[in-house]
């Protein structure tokens, strides 16, 4: 007993070093699990996040961390009254370094303000009153457009990213008088496209059938856009829902692309008869629609590869079923994608009720899966100008805060390597690439802000 005695006495101070050295690690893995700014892809803090009950990790950000989530709250609020301060002016806030996390590569970021309503993260990103705060932004020629989920659209010349303001200027819409006469409760714009002089939004919406997505278009005009329906999709559900899709592209034959989410109703987007869960075509002359592909849940991303003939789109799955899919335009039949029968994801809570394979059930697999989920959102694809035989499709996140590079061979029928930009406290909505100057226009979502991403970091 005595030797134990001194033996402790004399490693006292170890001990308490190594208590220490324990106690710190406990308080900052405690502080990256309750804070916003975390890294949602980290193993590490996803393990702790799944041993640390959510009610107890939120008592102790408003208890122990108080102070230091008070500080982060009012360096974002400072944010946020310069940007209500500045107004249109698009003031330049944010100019660094940013290196990705796979193949060190540095990027240059710089972040003006854009005076759209910022999203509430505290409220969920699920809320209803989150909706109208969905922020969409176009590049037409030497000008950006960008529409707030509420209608507002301005725009600004590209020109300005390279200086200290952006001077954007409103434009006048009739968007909330089409919401008046058709007695439309506003849900949000859930996307804009622009091409061959035409605006494209479209809509979500309530009436008295329950909620839907329309399409309204309207002459190009950056002194007023007079908007009429376009596509009415006459799909309804009864239960407000993010499931919603919503996004525009361009197209061949005279056509754009169009997605709808499945509106949280079962068995929806395996039913022909319906158009939830599908992307389809709509003639830009007549307003006829085809169903191009079915079997999804909530598309977020889409693009048009002309070279290819190729719809690339990403989409929303349930827990762990974030989605890429590649769609050749040579099939003799719909392609179909599996939900809400095939998913590499299981539900919220906990249940795991859809088949892992696809190709077993006839469906087709997606060309890349993430687990845990990303909140998948835009997509882009990029040929690499240096090896004429490697593509880059880019995509963004919400819950992730990130932009994810896919090297692929030039008929994407293979992944060549992965890398990943991450953008700590960010929700990323949409993106653009701007070929003239080799950029990345970003939304995100938290001032709100637009990002510019260059590999020039001169």
């Amino acid at each position: 007993m005595i030797n134990i005695i001194k033996l402790l006495k004399k490693n006292k101070y170890k001990i308490i070093v190594i208590g220490l050295i324990i106690f710190f690690i406990a308080f900052f893995g405690m502080w990256n699990v309750v804070s916003g700014g975390y890294d949602k892809q980290n193993k590490t803090i996803l393990l702790l996040k799944k041993i640390i009950p959510t009610k107890i990790a939120r008592k102790v950000r408003d208890t122990i961390f108080i102070i230091p989530d008070l500080k982060e709250r009012n360096r974002f609020l400072e944010l946020v009254m310069r940007k209500n301060d500045q107004g249109l002016n698009g003031e330049i806030f944010n100019n660094k370094i940013i290196v990705s996390k796979e193949n060190h590569t540095e990027y240059l970021l710089k972040e003006f303000f854009i005076p759209f309503k910022r999203l509430d993260s505290r409220l969920g990103w699920a809320s209803s009153k989150n909706t109208i705060r969905k922020h969409y932004l176009e590049i037409v020629k030497d000008k950006v457009v960008l529409i707030s989920g509420e209608g507002q659209t301005i725009y600004f010349d590209k020109k300005n990213i390279f200086k200290d303001k952006l001077n954007q200027i409103n434009i006048p819409n009739n968007l909330n008088k089409i919401l008046d006469i058709n007695k439309f409760e506003p849900m949000g714009i859930r996307d804009l496209l622009i091409e061959d002089e035409k605006v494209y939004v479209s809509l979500y919406f309530k009436n008295s059938k329950g909620y839907s997505v329309n399409i309204y278009a309207a002459n190009l005009n950056y002194n007023k856009l007079n908007f009429e329906l376009f596509f009415e999709s006459n799909e309804f559900w009864k239960k407000y829902t993010v499931r919603t899709g919503g996004r525009i592209e361009k197209y061949k034959n005279n056509k754009i692309l169009f997605t709808i989410g499945d509106g949280s109703i079962k068995k929806a987007a395996q039913n022909l008869n319906s158009l939830l869960g599908k992307i389809i075509s709509i003639d830009k002359t007549s307003g006829a629609h085809k169903i191009i592909s079915t079997g999804h849940r909530n598309p977020q991303g889409l693009l048009y590869d002309k070279e290819l003939d190729v719809i690339i789109n990403s989409e929303h799955g349930p827990k762990g079923g974030d989605e890429i899919n590649i769609n050749f335009q040579n099939l003799n039949e719909i392609p179909n994608y599996g939900w809400d029968i095939s998913s590499y994801g299981i539900e919220y809570n906990g249940d795991d009720i859809y088949k892992k394979s696809h190709s077993q059930f006839g469906f087709i697999e997606p060309f890349k899966y993430y687990n845990p989920s990303i909140g998948i959102s835009e997509i882009a694809l990029i040929n690499n100008e240096d090896m004429k035989n490697e593509k880059y499709i880019i995509t963004s996140s919400l819950r992730a805060g990130s932009i994810y590079l896919i090297k692929t061979d030039q008929k994407i029928n293979k992944i060549l390597n992965e890398d990943r930009i991450f953008f700590p406290q960010q929700r990323i909505r949409d993106l653009k690439y701007d070929e003239e100057n080799h950029m990345f226009f970003l939304l995100f979502e938290s001032i709100p802000s637009l990002g510019i991403l260059s590999l020039d970091t001169k």
